[in-house]
């Protein structure tokens, strides 16, 4: 690592650039160092999964929660599956690829993010399998047979900004260990609700703000029971919930204090014309209010406006900074 500092910091005096993969190798380098310092230390148990955040290339601290997960579940097969990464600059598995050295297949709805995906360097040098696909409950199960990607596997992580839940809920072929899954936020903590499913959906089309899409953390709780699993908590910045198989779930649970789920604090609202606006906290719903939800329980449709109290008073008191 002293050797890669050093060379990076000679190509700054002399003005040179430093590439791209000079600067991720040092990224995963110092993040392996943060990872082993903490597996010798007493950090366990931790107050909540959050504890373990550290970002290298997810989009906010999931890249910690994951190390951490697999070094406490060696058994898992050391195999992923990612769909709506994009180009795969930023995801939940990279650093699990680049890091582990773990076999992953990655799925996305643009052919111009596949193609970007399968000409750089991680395609030849991992054993990463990229296709380009837009997503529906009716062909996730086709694509991952298609693919070879069959039978237990160690995560499995979903974010496609829409049927979220509809797809999960449909995915029978494989077997996760571990599954990530983005919630929304705005759709808040009480309710297990959801847009009702939409094939084609597409957040930006389907309403400006972009704030409609999802399902609330209630609802994803309920599906992954049903399914197996127990929720194990979410990353601070209210985006994506953890949830652990249960027959793997003892291992984890004794090592969390407890199982705490968080608001949304950034904003990606936008105008009509696509600008961002930045509205926070219980101000987007006013934006989206006239939209469907379906509670996953009852299958009762009605607008969110119909609902009272979307938000509990830990997360009111969260989202405040009290």
């Amino acid at each position: 690592m002293k050797k890669l500092v050093k060379r990076i910091i000679s190509k700054l005096e002399l003005g040179e650039n430093i590439e791209k993969e000079y600067l991720e190798s040092l990224m995963i380098l110092t993040a392996r160092q943060f990872s082993i310092q903490r597996k010798s230390s007493q950090m366990n148990p931790a107050q909540c999964l959050a504890d373990f955040e550290f970002k290298v290339f997810s989009q906010w601290g999931e890249d910690g929660i994951i190390d951490w997960l697999v070094e406490r579940l060696p058994q898992i097969p050391q195999v992923f599956i990612e769909f709506g990464v994009q180009d795969y600059n930023e995801s939940n598995t990279r650093y699990l690829l680049m890091n582990k050295n773990w076999r992953g297949l990655v799925i996305d709805g643009s052919r111009k993010n596949i193609q970007k995906i399968r000409t750089s360097n991680l395609y030849w040098r991992y054993d990463l399998t990229a296709c380009q696909y837009f997503i529906t409950r009716e062909n996730i199960n086709k694509i991952f047979k298609e693919n070879g990607f069959l039978g237990e596997i160690g995560i499995l992580s979903i974010d496609i900004d829409g049927n979220d839940y509809w797809v999960w809920e449909s995915i029978d072929s494989i077997n996760p260990a571990i599954v990530i899954c983005e919630y929304s936020a705005v759709l808040g903590d009480v309710y297990p609700i959801t847009i009702p499913y939409i094939p084609e959906f597409d957040r930006h089309r389907i309403h400006y703000s972009a704030q409609y899409a999802g399902a609330s953390i209630p609802a994803l709780t309920i599906l992954a029971e049903r399914k197996g699993y127990s929720l194990i908590g979410t990353t601070s910045t209210g985006v994506n919930a953890f949830f652990i198989r249960n027959d793997l779930f003892e291992l984890i649970q004794k090592q969390i204090l407890q199982i705490k789920t968080y608001p949304l604090r950034a904003s990606d609202t936008r105008n009509e014309k696509g600008a961002l606006t930045f509205i926070r906290r219980e101000s987007r719903l006013k934006l989206i209010e006239a939209m469907p939800v379906i509670n996953i329980e009852t299958s009762k449709i009605c607008r969110i406006s119909e609902l009272d109290g979307l938000y509990s008073a830990s997360w009111q008191k969260y989202m405040m900074g009290q």
